[in-house]
This record gives structure tokens, sequence and C-alpha cells, in this order.
């Protein structure tokens, strides 16, 4: 993949705020396979979304950007990213800040446990056109 943006990950307007609080479990929201190592979980709120990214060792997400801001949590394991020409090692508690816009890729060098935020969410996550991820 190149350094162009990945098409369809912003929505086409800010959503209104809520009305309501909402409390999930981990353990009740369904895990999406995206491919053999890949396993994650979404939660979306109105521009803000987190997800649970599952990695088995050997795990790669290509070269990708996207125009939405990423921070990233290791809370288990280790990902070796390829950022802004420089490779980084993020590791178990440290946390990781992407700018929209700025491609990167990263490979599982153990199993891992990664919480993404994205804001505002991914569309092409919560529609499933992430084809990138899925190795399609």
């Amino acid at each position: 993949m190149n350094d162009v943006l990945l098409p369809n990950t912003m929505p086409d307007a800010p959503a209104p705020p809520s009305k309501e609080f909402r409390l999930t479990r981990w353990d009740d929201v369904a895990l999406e396979p995206l491919k053999p190592l890949v396993d994650r979980q979404l939660i979306v709120g109105d521009n803000i979304m987190l997800a649970r990214v599952l990695l088995k060792k050997g795990a790669f997400v290509p070269m990708h950007s996207h125009l939405n801001e990423q921070v990233t949590y290791i809370l288990e394991g280790a990902l070796k990213f390829l950022i802004d020409g420089k490779e980084l090692v993020v590791r178990t508690g440290e946390v990781l800040t992407i700018p929209a816009g700025m491609p990167h890729e990263a490979v599982a060098l153990e199993d891992t446990v990664d919480v993404d935020v994205f804001t505002p969410p991914r569309m092409d996550w919560m529609t499933g056109t992430d084809a990138y991820l899925r190795g399609k």
C-alpha cells in the first residue's frame, strides 16, 4: 500500500452529543475476526472510538494512513511500528500517539493486547470496508 490516505475513514459530520451514558463490558462486545492472527472489539461513542485489538505473534498490519488521530496503548505484549521513516517498538504500558495522515505499519513481536483510540471514529472499521487490515 502506498502513502495515500485510506478512503472512507471519516464521518460526514460530527455526531450530535448523546443524552445518556453507557457502560460496556468487553465480555459483552462481539469479537470480530479480521484475519487468522488478528481479532478486534469496538466501542463507539459520538465522536470517539475505542478498539481492543488482539494480535498473535507475527500478525502484520500493513502500511496505511487515515485522517483520524490515533492513540495506541499496549496492555500486553509488544508491537514494532514503522512510522515516519523510523522503527519503534511499543511495549506493555507504553502509549504511542499517531497524528492524522501519518503512514504507519506494525508487526506483533509477541501475543499483544492493544487498545486504540480514534477521533473521530473510523468509519471503515465500523462498516467493515477496512480491506487493508483484513488481508483482502
